[in-house]
């Protein structure tokens, strides 16, 4: 693979950069050393969009063509349970979901692109602070990304745990889902443990529209439109002799569809209403999309698919995978420019199969080589 004689120095990189993760918008440790090394490989750097975000420039002949390629560099509120000798140096601070191997990754095809790429065009190096709380994307984009750059099209990829080390997936159309949050508000007139029947206990209301909420995937969506609904908190004012006069319910739901969020949100409200007024109580909801789907453009999704087959060879690549119902703010790009977002194997041994954002996920360095590599093939198929 053409970024091979890198392999050293990438685990380096990576090694490093796991070991000092910042936060959303905090990057300011891997926003430096992404700076750095690209002005070390002779590339122009455009830095502090969005707070950490890095932009670097590197433009070969005299083509107008253009490619964006875009890498997550913030790390999650997670304590590291890991032994190895590069763990997170900081409590309550890891890279949990591999965007230290997506920076190393891209920082590679940089390195490669810079001093032995065969490309007649421009790339443009994007690297994003904040896609897990879902605004660095948006950021980036208010603060000219695409006003200031003429990028043609944009380009992002995941490491997938418990898919085979060297293998690529991609789709045409939806490939990840909208994350939409929800809060539901029950207030009623509470009481006295021992008297129930003087008040409305806001607990079995509330229990009542968590059950009745599961029926919304399970019997109002087509079982082909896929679906989430998950309660994540029950919260109450009560306490153990006291019926509680209050119950806020807060959760996360998932589409692959606009129509299909529309519904959820739509049968929330029948549902909440409904069982509020069957109690002679006040419900409220709130919904509101994070995040939207990520929708992959037809032709970036052949040009992508056609890189990784030259790769990786027919054999190890699928280009129509299954959509996965995580979320991912690159949707936001690819919402303004025609993109693709792929999805590369981590591995399926038992230390590179823990699902992202354990305590004890880990990047596989095996992937450095591949997906830098990829990056390579596909900027130089694209700006020939």
């Amino acid at each position: 693979m053409k970024t091979q004689s890198l392999h050293n120095q990438l685990v380096e990189w990576r090694h490093d950069l796991h070991m000092h993760p910042q936060l959303s918008f905090e990057e300011e440790y891997a926003a430096a050393k992404v700076s750095t090394l690209l002005k070390e490989f002779g590339i122009e750097v455009h830095s502090g969009i969005a707070r950490t975000g890095v932009v670097g420039i590197l433009k070969k002949g005299n083509s107008s063509k253009s490619i964006g390629i875009r890498a997550d560099m913030d790390a999650l509120p997670i304590h590291e349970t890991n032994k190895f000798s590069y763990k997170s140096k900081f409590d309550n601070r890891m890279h949990a979901c591999g965007h230290d191997g997506h920076t190393t990754m891209l920082l590679g095809a940089a390195k490669y692109l810079s001093e032995k790429g065969n490309f007649n065009g421009t790339v443009y190096f994007i690297f994003q602070p904040d896609e897990e709380n879902t605004f660095g994307a948006r950021t980036m984009i208010d603060e000219g990304l695409f006003d200031k750059f003429n990028i043609d099209e944009v380009y992002a990829m995941h490491n997938i745990p418990n898919m085979e080390i060297g293998t690529f997936g991609t789709r045409n159309g939806a490939i990840t889902a909208s994350e939409n949050l929800f809060e539901i508000e029950i207030k009623t007139k509470g009481g006295h443990a021992a008297l129930p029947h003087m008040g409305v206990d806001a607990i079995t209301v509330g229990s009542q529209i968590a059950v009745a909420l599961q029926s919304i995937v399970s019997r109002k969506l087509n079982p082909a439109d896929n679906g989430i609904v998950s309660i994540t908190e029950f919260i109450t004012d009560g306490k153990k002799n006291v019926l509680p006069g209050m119950v806020k319910m807060t959760g996360d739901a998932r589409a692959l569809s606009k129509e299909t969020n529309e519904k959820i949100a739509s049968k929330m409200l029948q549902i909440v209403e409904g069982i509020c007024n069957a109690h002679g109580v006040n419900g409220s909801v709130k919904y509101e999309t994070a995040c939207p789907v990520t929708f992959n453009s037809k032709n970036q999704t052949e040009s992508a698919t056609k890189a990784a087959v030259s790769l990786l060879g027919s054999d190890k690549c699928n280009g129509n995978i299954e959509p996965r119902l995580f979320s991912e703010d690159f949707s936001v790009m690819a919402n303004e420019k025609p993109g693709c977002f792929v999805l590369m194997g981590n591995g399926t041994s038992e230390q590179h199969s823990r699902p992202l954002h354990a305590d004890n996920y880990d990047f596989n360095d095996e992937l450095l080589v591949i997906g830098s590599s990829y990056w390579t093939e596909l900027v130089e198929q694209q700006l020939k």
